[in-house]
C-alpha cells in the first residue's frame, strides 16, 4: 500500500511539473544536488520550455538600462521598445485558458469590448545577493517547519525557506518571507490606494508613507528578536480626516506563541492602541476595504484557517517585469470604468507553483477556497483568486513585479485586485513618479519602537 501510494504521489506531482504535498519535509543531499545545476539555486526549472517561450535561466537582470540615475526612485523600463507576441481577448481565450486564472477569464468575458492580455516575451530577471542563495541552497537539507506547518524554524533565516517545496505550507512560507525588500528595508514617500466603484467613480482610498522591513534576512543586525520575520509601519496622508493616523504590525516565525503585533494611533486620541482585529479576513480601510489583512499580497498571517495543498508546477500567463504599470502609465491612465487600462499592463508566460486552500470545518471566513499562482523565480509575482461561501467567484489578485537591477531585488508590491460581487476594483501600493527607496543601512530597534515612531511621525 505504502508503495502504491507514493507511486499516484509521484505521477500526481510529475504530471503538474512539481512536488506533492505529502513528502516529507526537509530533502536529502541528493535532491539538493539540483540546485544550480539543473535547477536554479532557488528551485525554479533552469531550462526553458520546448516551444521556446520561457528560456532558461541566465541569471537574472543585474546591469541598469542607459539613463537610469540611481537612489531617484524611478526604475528606466529594460523592455520599453518591445511589442506583444501575442493578444488574448474574449474571442480567442479558449485556445489559451489551460494558462489562464479564474480571474483572468471572468474578466475576458465579462468585458469583451473592452479588456484583453496583451502577451510580452518572457524575461527572467529574478536576481538575488549571493549570500541569499547560499543561504537558500543550505536551507533545502536543514529548513522545516514546525507544529503542522504553521511555525518555521529561525534557523532558515537568511534565504528562501524551502527552494524545493513539498507541502502548500511550505510555498506559502516562501511567500511570505520571500526577498522582496532588500536586507534592510524600502520606503515609499507616497503609496496611493485608488478604488473604482461599479460606476467607474474613481477614489483615492488613502496615500501614505511607508517604511517596509524583513528582519528575516537581517543577522548579522543587533538586537534584532531572530522570530520577528516582517515589519511594516505606514503615516496615512490623505484622505484629510485621517491624517496623522499611524498603523504598523510585526509578523513571527511562530504565530501560534507570538501572534501578529499590530497597533494604530490616532491624533485625536493621542494614544498607542494594540489592533488584534488587523487579521484574518478583517478589511484593510486604507484600501477602501476591498482587500482583506489575510490577503495582503495574495497572502499574510497565520496558516491556521485553511488546508493548503501544494497542487504542482504549470505554466501561466502573469503579470511580470510591469516597468510600464509602476513607473510609465500616467495615473489618469491607469483606470478605466470596470477594470486596470490594459495598456498599462504587462504580462508574460512564466512556470508558477499552484496551491490550493481549502477553509476548515471548524472555522469562519468570507472564503470557502482560494488558488494561489506563485511565480517560481520570485515566489511573489503571479495571481490568485478566492471563492465566496456559495462557490461564486468572489476576488481575483494580479499582483507583478519590477526587478531592481542595482540592487539584486525582485521588488513586487503594487497590484490589481478586483471584487466581482459588488463589481468594484482596486489598484494598491501606487508610488507614481518614483518614490520607491531602498535602505542602505539597518534602523536600529529604539528607532522601530511604536512610541518612538510615532512621536517622530507627528512632530514632522
Amino acid at each position: 500500500m505504502k508503495i502504491k501510494k507514493l507511486a499516484y504521489t509521484l505521477a500526481i506531482g510529475i504530471s503538474m511539473l512539481g512536488f506533492a504535498s505529502t513528502l516529507p519535509a526537509a530533502v536529502s543531499g541528493e535532491a539538493a544536488e539540483k540546485l544550480g545545476d539543473t535547477l536554479t539555486p532557488f528551485g525554479a526549472i533552469k531550462a526553458g520550455n520546448d516551444e521556446g517561450t520561457i528560456p532558461s535561466y541566465e541569471g537574472g537582470l543585474r546591469t541598469a538600462p542607459e539613463g537610469f540615475e540611481p537612489d531617484n526612485g524611478y526604475w528606466i523600463n529594460p523592455f520599453k521598445d518591445e511589442e506583444p507576441r501575442l493578444r488574448i481577448d474574449a474571442s480567442n481565450y479558449q485556445e489559451h485558458e489551460a494558462k489562464l486564472s479564474a480571474g483572468q477569464i471572468k474578466l475576458l468575458t465579462t468585458y469583451p469590448d473592452t479588456y484583453y492580455i496583451d502577451v510580452y516575451p518572457t524575461h527572467r530577471t529574478a536576481a538575488y545577493p549571493q549570500d541569499v542563495l547560499d543561504a537558500t541552497v543550505r536551507n533545502a537539507t536543514t529548513c522545516e517547519t514546525l507544529k503542522n506547518g504553521l511555525a518555521l524554524d529561525a534557523s532558515c533565516r537568511g534565504g528562501l525557506p524551502f527552494p524545493i517545496p513539498q507541502t502548500g505550507n511550505e510555498l506559502m512560507w516562501n511567500q511570505q518571507v520571500r526577498y522582496n525588500d532588500g536586507k534592510y528595508g524600502t520606503t515609499t514617500s507616497a503609496s496611493n490606494s485608488w478604488i473604482v466603484d461599479s460606476n467607474g467613480s474613481v477614489t483615492k482610498a488613502s496615500e501614505q508613507r511607508t517604511f517596509v522591513e524583513r528582519p528575516f534576512y537581517q543577522t548579522d543586525v543587533e538586537g534584532r528578536d531572530p522570530q520577528m520575520f516582517y515589519r511594516v509601519y505606514s503615516v496615512t496622508q490623505e484622505p484629510a480626516r485621517r491624517a496623522g493616523e499611524l498603523t504598523g504590525f510585526m509578523d513571527f516565525l511562530d504565530p501560534t506563541e507570538s501572534p501578529r503585533r499590530a497597533w494604530s494611533y490616532t491624533p485625536g486620541q493621542r494614544r498607542i492602541k494594540r489592533a488584534p482585529e488587523f487579521a484574518y479576513d478583517t478589511p484593510v480601510a486604507s484600501m477602501g476595504g476591498l482587500e482583506l489583512f489575510d490577503e495582503l499580497f495574495m497572502f499574510s498571517g497565520m496558516q491556521d484557517r485553511f488546508d493548503f495543498k501544494l497542487v504542482g508546477r504549470k505554466e501561466m500567463y502573469i503579470p511580470y517585469n510591469t516597468y510600464e504599470f509602476y513607473f510609465d502609465c500616467e495615473q489618469d491612465n491607469q483606470f478605466m470604468k470596470h477594470h486596470v487600462n490594459p495598456e498599462c499592463e504587462r504580462w508574460e508566460l512564466h512556470r508558477v507553483w499552484v496551491v490550493e486552500a481549502t477553509l476548515k470545518d471548524q472555522y469562519r471566513h468570507v472564503y470557502s477556497k482560494r488558488t494561489y499562482y506563485l511565480d517560481e523565480d520570485t515566489f511573489g509575482a503571479g495571481m490568485y483568486d478566492a471563492w465566496d461561501q456559495s462557490g461564486q467567484l468572489y476576488r481575483s489578485m494580479m499582483l507583478g513585479g519590477v526587478q531592481f537591477y542595482n540592487h539584486d531585488i525582485p521588488y513586487i508590491v503594487k497590484h490589481a485586485i478586483y471584487d466581482f460581487n459588488k463589481g468594484m476594483y482596486g489598484i494598491i501600493n501606487d508610488a507614481l513618479n518614483g518614490g520607491y527607496r531602498v535602505l542602505e543601512e539597518p534602523r536600529s530597534e529604539r528607532e522601530l519602537s511604536p512610541q518612538v515612531i510615532v512621536n517622530r511621525e507627528s512632530a514632522r
